[in-house]
């Protein structure tokens, strides 16, 4: 007796389950492919892997799996979709400069390369998706070809050299626009210490970040996650000179980026200001604020490190 109802009550659930998952597919969202812009200009070996593996959420030619369309798992696809699409759509980046599609295609590497795309989620759905490390290398190795190292010559030496010796020499206070965000150039970054060193495999760019005080002490006091209010970083960008035997030097400079740590100032954009400056100008970097969202989408990989890359050089106490 007490099996029968036992199972007459399974019957009920699952029956109610049942009706419930056939009345939520008439609430599926649409998600529509538009047209075509102009697909990122790259090789085909490239294209095949972004289309394997970044196309569904990132274009205009989504081809979703049977189990995508189900509601509820729909809506969140359909979300994930149109947030993929804003951030970066593949379908449109053909519009862009050559020079600005490959900075796109570096930071996407980048985020795959840290774990952070495809989506854990789509990995777990979508095996078969999955950027291999065969894969992972033949993107880098293209973006490695797109910008050669040349060989710097005695004139490309000697220019470097007078532009250091300026630099260097120089105590002048040069008036400098602000970032389109409003946050101001540091002209005292020369006299922050160095806590760390790295450089950028696809365009051949060596860097040297310093810390302010405030930023040094949390070092120093292991208190960097979060950071403290106050601490500043500076990323100054130098072309990589080589001789042609492997020996590299830094070159013509090329530019210098600040993360200004301020948790509720800067709140919109996850605690930080972020600002960059190009060239010996000194070129504030972004048509307005907006620009800052592509400081963000390329720190979010290291979110649980309160968006900071550098893992400082360690120090004494």
């Amino acid at each position: 007796m007490k099996t029968s109802k036992r199972r007459r009550s399974a019957w009920i659930v699952g029956g109610s389950l049942g009706v419930l998952f056939l009345f939520l597919q008439l609430f599926r969202p649409q998600l529509c492919n538009p047209p075509v812009v102009a697909e990122i200009a790259v090789p085909s070996r490239v294209r095949d892997i972004l289309r394997k593996s970044c196309y569904d959420c990132h274009s205009n030619e989504t081809k979703l799996a049977w189990f995508d369309q189900l509601a509820p798992a729909s809506w969140l696809v359909a979300h994930d979709v149109r947030e993929g699409r804003r951030y970066l759509n593949f379908s449109e980046l053909g519009e862009l400069p050559a020079a600005k599609q490959q900075g796109i295609l570096f930071e996407a590497i980048n985020q795959i390369e840290l774990g952070a795309m495809p989506l854990r989620a789509y990995r777990w759905s979508h095996p078969d998706k999955m950027v291999s490390a065969d894969d992972l290398a033949t993107l880098k190795d293209y973006l490695i070809s797109t910008s050669p190292q040349p060989i710097a010559g005695a004139a490309e030496r000697n220019a470097t050299l007078d532009q250091w010796m300026a630099w260097s020499h120089s105590n002048a206070r040069p008036e400098v626009s602000p970032a389109p965000n409003g946050i101001p150039f540091f002209s005292d970054y020369k006299t922050w210490t160095a806590i760390s060193t790295t450089d950028r495999w696809d365009n051949q760019t060596m860097r040297v970040v310093l810390g302010n005080a405030i930023a040094v002490d949390a070092i120093r006091q292991r208190t960097t996650n979060p950071w403290p209010d106050g601490a500043a970083f500076a990323k100054v960008a130098w072309a990589q000179d080589s001789d042609g035997s492997g020996n590299v030097q830094a070159g013509e400079f090329k530019q210098i980026e600040f993360m200004v740590k301020g948790a509720a100032k800067y709140a919109d954009t996850n605690g930080w200001g972020w600002a960059r400056w190009l060239g010996a100008e000194l070129t504030p970097y972004g048509e307005n604020a907006q620009f800052t969202g592509e400081c963000i989408r390329c720190h979010t990989p290291v979110k649980s490190r309160d968006f900071v890359f550098t893992i400082p050089l360690e120090t004494s106490r």
